[in-house]
Formats: structure tokens, sequence, C-alpha cells
């Protein structure tokens, strides 16, 4: 599925002319030409786009990164519309950049999108342009590694004389998954994006997303963040999103998974066996806190199979669906707490994405599967994060028992959270569980946090992992939600740090 051209980013090292310019002045565009037909000509081996949104996408993959925010601004006072730069954004990712040898590092250029779009429609109207903008950015720096690590990789053309027919395509595509064939899986992906609606295609994904414990969660982030753009930009751009997809999917190091005993592939062969365990009534029961410490305190230990067994029973003891969830969204952020780096980030993020295809899908055996990988999961990260140096002796019980910090700081709760993050970070989670038990508006919270992942961030983590809890804030039941968001500020932006580069040639860009 891939094909190698040389020149295709020759200005993605940019122009030292640019630099004569000046930060927020791009009066050199005043004379740019439209797009022309004969410059959207592609070479007939590479994925053809919709002609409508191929012109903006070979705009964004030629200009030199240094102009890209001007011209993209300017296209933008012309009538280029939020769906389209989007649109034509993440097309640019899954075109030009491989998900190889992992779904991550370079890879977040497309990971990031969907979170820079929650980003965006959660702030106030006058930040929305902000974090698509710092996407825009981040797409050319990963451009750029992937020609230095990956040889300029560019999707292929799919073969169109070995695409399934529309009633042979479901079969075609899930032998393909059960194979680990990717030659096979890509023709049946694009056949069923062809001839299938969005829902139908994604309960067959939603189930491969959380398959197996590769790219530490990667792979159901990618899962649930591109079903979500979709729906913002339209199915019609569906085809080359599924095929970078399931290619995604696929990633595997080693000999054919099939045929070997794995540990990244234990969890989910030993889960379908679990699956006959769990009783028909398995939803239904209230939110039960005695349960959720309960649960929260096992993992603190509890190995994956453990972990599955334990929900298992809680499910059979009528905890409730709720319950289950509540537990694994405040086991994650404890291990954020416990160690506040990319492990246990990850932890918090494919929680996230895997609870929103647990919401989705309208399959129950995928529903369970999907819980039950999500404990093993939590485990597995828990076991990762040992490799990665010291983990904290901090549990959530601090702040459950409420505030050890006796200063404080009248009318300025929201101030002292973010000024305390880089140094005190301790302090700042007690300052987050004090400000919200006081009636404080979390809302407001949320805005601070945004907008200094905006004005500070420089990773696509901090997008992705703001928009993940910042979000979840809301699907944790009441009792625990401001227990979960204050374990997660450990990893949030500190207003003490200093501003990003990007943010000041945004800000003259959109003036």
């Amino acid at each position: 599925m891939s094909s190698k051209r040389g020149s295709r980013r020759g200005f993605l090292a940019g122009s030292a002319a640019a630099g004569a310019v000046g930060l927020g002045d791009w009066r050199f565009l005043n004379g740019l030409a439209p797009v022309s037909a004969a410059e959207t000509r592609l070479p007939a081996d590479v994925v053809t786009l919709r002609p409508e949104i191929e012109p903006v996408v070979r705009l964004i993959e030629e200009t030199p990164r240094d102009q890209l925010l001007e011209v993209m601004a300017n296209r933008i006072k012309g009538g280029l519309s939020y769906r389209e730069v989007l649109a034509a954004l993440l097309l640019a990712g899954v075109k030009n950049i491989e998900p190889r040898p992992s779904v991550g590092f370079k890879f977040h250029a497309v990971l990031v999108v969907n979170s820079a779009h929650l980003a965006s429609i959660s702030s106030p109207p006058d930040h929305r342009w902000l974090p698509i903008f710092w996407a825009l950015d981040h797409y050319k720096s990963s451009a750029q590694r992937d020609v230095e690590e990956r040889g300029d990789w560019t999707m292929s053309h799919v073969d169109e004389t070995r695409i399934p027919r529309p009633h042979q395509a479901v079969a075609a595509f899930q032998q393909a998954m059960e194979n680990w064939d990717e030659s096979a899986a890509d023709v049946a992906i694009a056949s069923l994006a062809r001839s299938h609606g969005a829902q139908a295609v994604y309960e067959l994904l939603f189930r491969y997303g959380c398959r197996d414990f590769r790219s530490i969660g990667h792979k159901a982030i990618y899962v649930a963040n591109s079903y979500r753009t979709l729906q913002c930009i339209g199915w019609q751009h569906a085809e080359p999103v599924l095929r970078s997809l399931v290619y995604a999917l696929l990633m595997h190091e080693g000999d054919n998974p099939k045929d070997r005993d794995d540990v990244a592939d234990r969890p989910f062969r030993r889960n379908v066996e679990l699956l006959g365990k769990i009783p028909s009534d398995w939803q239904a029961g209230d939110p039960d806190e005695a349960a959720t410490r309960d649960v929260v305190a096992a993992f603190r230990d509890a190995g994956s199979n453990e972990a599955c067994d334990l929900v298992v029973r809680m499910l059979n003891n009528g905890a409730g669906a709720h319950t289950v969830w509540d537990a694994m969204f405040v086991v994650a952020g404890e291990l954020l707490m416990r160690q506040p780096a990319i492990v246990a980030l990850h932890a918090v993020t494919t929680t996230n994405a895997t609870h929103f295809a647990f919401q989705q899908t309208g399959n129950d055996e995928t529903r369970k599967l999907l819980m039950l990988q999500n404990a093993a999961f939590l485990s597995m990260f828990r076991d990762a994060m040992g490799g990665r140096g010291q983990i904290a002796d901090r549990t959530i019980d601090t702040l459950l028992e409420g505030n050890r910090d006796p200063a404080r700081d009248a009318g300025k709760e929201l101030e002292a959270v973010f000024a305390h993050i880089s140094g005190d970070p301790d302090r700042a989670a007690q300052h987050v569980v004090r400000y919200l038990r006081d009636g404080k508006s979390a809302t407001e919270l949320m805005n601070a946090a945004r907008l200094l992942v905006f004005t500070k961030g420089n990773d696509a983590h901090d997008y992705k992992f703001s928009s993940a809890i910042l979000e979840d804030y809301y699907h944790v039941s009441p009792t625990w939600r401001d227990i979960y968001l204050a374990a997660n500020v450990y990893k949030l932006q500190s207003s003490t740090q200093p501003d990003n580069q990007l943010i000041e040639r945004a800000r003259a860009a959109l003036a």
C-alpha cells in the first residue's frame, strides 16, 4: 500500500527568505493564484482524494512550514470553511504519514486531529482556530519525520482489480483481519467504505481496535478518533482514512500474531471465553461508590487476568456497567498521579477511546469485550510503568480524605490550580478538589485548562490528554468526577510555563 516519491515535499524544510517577511506579515500572498487543475494531478500510483478537497490537501502539503499558518489564514478569510480545513488536515496525514514502525510517534499528526477538533468545539468562539492551527504546524513536522524515517512514504492507489463485491466485503474483511493479511484487508475495507455505512463499518473496527496491546493503546485511539472526525467532515472522505486505519490496526512485530502466543494478544483470546460468564442483565445497576473503591484498590496489584475476572464478578454481583467504568476511569487517573509520564497518560487516553467505542457500538458482545479489554490494558499499562522510572506512592485516597493544605487563598483557587502544577502538583490536585467541592464552575476551570494548552502546549499529547480528561469528566459519576479531574491535573499545562512559539504566529495570522 505504499509509494515513494522523492520530490513531493521539496518545500518541507522551509525557506530562509520567509524569515524576512516578519511575524504575521503575509502581504507576499496578495498575488496568490488559484490552484489550477493541472496542479492537482497526482501520479497514478498515489491514492486519489475527492476533487473538492484535494487542492486544499495539496496546499497543506506543498506550503513551507514557516508560511503555512499565514497561507491558511488567508484562505480562511477568503471563505475556506472549518470543515474543509479539518478534512484536508486529516487526509494529508493519512496520505503522507505511515503508521509504522509504531502507531504513534510521528503518526500523532493523524491521531491528534480529533483531539484538536474537540478542543476547538469546546472552546469559546474566539479561540476555536488555535488548536487547528497548532495541528497544521504539527503535521508539517511529522511529515518531515516521515521523509527521514520512511523514505517519503505515501499511500498508494487501491488495487481496483482485487476489491471484493459489496455482498462479500464483510466476510473478506473479517478473514483478512483474522489472518493479519494487509493486502487483503486493504481492498476489503475499500469495498466496505464504498458499500456500507459508517455504523456498519465501525461495528467491525471497534472490535479490532481493542484486539491487542501493541502501540500502548494507539490502535483503539485511532479507531475512536477517526470515527469522530469522519462524523464531522463526512463519510465521503472515509476510504483513505479507513485504509490508513486498517493498516495501523495490522501493525505487529515479528511473525504473524495468529501463529504465536504473544503477550499483547493473550487478554483478547481469554476474554472472548469469559463473555459467557457475564449475566444477560450486565448493564443494569446503579453506580456503587463502595464497589468502585474496592476495584480501584484491587487494580493496584491485579494482573490482567485477575482484573478481567474481577470485572466479571462485579457484574455478576449486580454492580452494573457504569460502576465498572467509574472504577476504570479512576484507576487510569490514579496511574497518572503515580507516574505523570507517557505510559500512564496513555492509560487515560486509551480508556477514553475504549469508552467511546463502548458508547457507540450496538453489539452486546463487543460492548463486553471493550470493557474487559480495557480492564486488562490498565493492568498492562501499570506493569509497563515499572520500566519507566519511579512510581510515586500516591493514591486517590489522599484526594478523598479532603484538603491537607491549610493555606486558603480566598477567591483565587482557580489561579492556584494552574500556578502549582509545575512545582507542586499535589497541591494543585488538592486545589482542584477544593475548588469544585466549593461549587465553583467546572466549565471555567476547563476553559482555563484548554487555553493554557493552546498557549503553552508543544506536544500532541497535550491535546490528546486534555481533550480526553475534560470530556470524561462528564462520563464519570458525580461522586467521582472531581477526584478524576484532580488526579489528572498532574499532566495539564501550568500557567508558569512560557508561551509556545506558535501562539504569536497564529494570533498574527488570524488578526
